[in-house]
């Protein structure tokens, strides 16, 4: 078989372009964060051409990363599994050897090396939402926090909502997967539901639309619920929504760290993710479902309405120690 040149850039741009109708958003962004070191190791070897890629280099690849980014064994194993995707799919455009992907290699997680522990706090939360609806109401850092708290959604399934998603009278969102119009969402069909909404999250939304929300259609013609002057907000856009609210100084007007506001870094635009007190979307949709177990919602409920199967909200959400859940089960004893 004869193998067809191409750039690294090139292809990376190819994979992304090739798989966008097949995956989330958000899957789209972190293998184009994930792939985007593997791209910088090749112009840094001067590998122009994937068509040299070995066995031998894609080791050495793990090897600079893992020292490059003092990594964890986490991080090392989700990059190097991301790809060996992108390596098999070389192999279907005739740009590296037949089952090249074989070869790249993955650390084995043990039982509880994969499970995340950061989120945001009920007690931060509140102080954050406290701040919105007294200062930024029916911002959109207010929508986006108060949803990714209240309703557990993912940010891409915040980003996938239109206008006729919401349903004011019956205060709902309808959750819709349209990957053929630009916003597929995880889990794909199975992703779909009705998200029902207290009444003041559905005033909250409401004012939004009324009188903050800039009317405009996207690309596509549709109309969506989170919008920009420039069409519906990105992810990128959102994910900064979130990290931007979540620094102390954006809600209490002082920094934890001693550093200066005026001076840090982390208070520029886009860099916001900088602060080491500020937390991405997983952390907070994580605290959000903490917080929902907390205070005694039913897991099955829980489960339904964050689109997580049981399994993954125990391994991964449910942060209640042994001993608050012992107490929470003891409340039904008097019943019995």
């Amino acid at each position: 078989m004869k193998l067809e040149p191409i750039a690294p850039e090139t292809a990376l741009e190819m994979y992304l372009t090739d798989r966008e109708n097949e995956v989330a958003q958000a899957t789209l962004y972190s293998h184009r964060s994930r792939l985007s070191h593997f791209v910088r190791w090749c112009d840094e070897n001067e590998v122009g051409n994937l068509n040299q890629l070995t066995g031998r280099m894609l080791h050495q690849y793990r090897l600079w990363r893992r020292d490059e980014g003092d990594i964890g064994v986490v991080t090392e194993k989700t990059q190097m599994d991301t790809l060996r995707v992108f390596i098999r799919w070389l192999e279907s455009i005739d740009a590296v050897e037949p089952d090249l992907h074989t070869k790249v290699l993955s650390p084995t997680l043990s039982s509880g090396d994969n499970v995340r522990t950061e989120m945001l706090e009920t007690e931060r939360a509140e102080q954050i939402l406290s701040y919105f609806g007294k200062y930024e109401y029916a911002s959109r850092p207010h929508i986006v926090v108060s949803l990714m708290w209240h309703t557990m959604m993912r940010v891409g399934a915040i980003h996938s909502l239109d206008l006729e998603d919401y349903n004011s009278d019956g205060q709902y969102l309808e959750v819709v997967h349209r990957p053929e119009t630009k916003t597929p969402i995880k889990n794909a069909e199975g992703g779909e539901r009705h998200v029902a909404l207290s009444e003041s999250i559905s005033e909250l939304l409401d004012s939004w639309i009324s009188d903050r929300r800039p009317s405009i259609t996207d690309e596509k013609g549709r109309q969506p619920l989170e919008s920009t002057s420039q069409g519906r907000a990105h992810i990128t856009t959102l994910r900064g929504d979130c990290y931007r609210s979540t620094r102390p100084c954006e809600y209490t007007g002082e920094c934890p760290h001693d550093r200066s506001i005026s001076d840090c870094d982390a208070a520029e635009y886009g860099s916001e993710s900088e602060c080491p007190s500020s937390v991405s979307p997983h952390a907070l949709r994580r605290g959000g479902i903490s917080h929902h177990l907390n205070c005694d919602v039913p897991k099955d409920i829980v489960s339904d309405r964050a689109n997580v199967s049981k399994d993954v909200l125990d391994t991964h959400y449910d942060k209640r120690s042994e001993q608050d859940k012992m107490e929470q089960r003891r409340k039904y004893l008097n019943n019995i």
